[in-house]
């Protein structure tokens, strides 16, 4: 991940804003680039697609996508999950968005799509960050082994695969098929020495 450095955040300071047709996350008052593959987008429209019909037509919440949730707005920490779902509980339908500002409430499921950028200490910080925050369950996909990671604390996981399907008590009565949410990943085959 690329990352760039900005002024440190203070308990008054306005966080930083990159370049706006940039996809970041603000880490403790630091801008760090959020470079998203072409697959995981595919995978996030898909998913936030089918999440969206439902919650709508039940009037669950909101689903949104690249949204910049501020976590902790004094320590200037902002996370731009791929997917998540902000529940009537935390936001009430008839309560208007922010209009040119981060939304500042927690996600109650915050989702992830692997890209090749991410790292794997990088994905446990943020899950550990999700929950210090009060997200109560948060979905990491790997698209290239075609898994979900289902957490419902920072150790709590289950594991789901092609054949399997996925729900959550969040959105009762939503399922969905693996199969239909992460497409099979061609072998990446490691580059030929010409």
């Amino acid at each position: 991940m690329a990352t760039a450095t900005v002024t440190p955040a203070t308990e008054e300071a306005e966080a930083p804003h990159p370049q706006p047709d940039k996809l970041y996350e603000i880490l403790y008052g630091r801008v760090v680039e959020k470079p998203m593959s072409a697959l995981a987008a595919w995978i996030a429209t898909r998913l936030a697609t089918r999440l969206d019909r439902f919650t709508q037509e039940h009037q669950l919440g909101n689903i949104v996508s690249e949204m910049l949730f501020i976590l902790h707005a004094r320590r200037n920490l902002r996370r731009r999950p791929d997917v998540a779902f902000v529940s009537v509980e935390r936001w009430p339908l008839n309560q208007l968005l922010p209009f040119d500002e981060d939304w500042a409430v927690s996600p109650s499921l915050a989702i992830e799509i692997v890209s090749p950028s991410n790292t794997f200490n990088g994905l446990l910080a943020k899950i550990r960050e999700y929950f210090r925050h009060g997200v109560l369950e948060v979905w990491v996909f790997s698209p290239e082994e075609r898994l979900i990671y289902v957490y419902r604390s920072p150790t709590e996981v289950r594991i789901l695969k092609a054949g399997d399907t996925i729900s959550t008590e969040l959105i009762p009565g939503w399922s969905a098929p693996i199969t239909e949410l992460i497409p099979e990943v061609p072998e990446q085959l490691p580059a030929l020495d010409e």
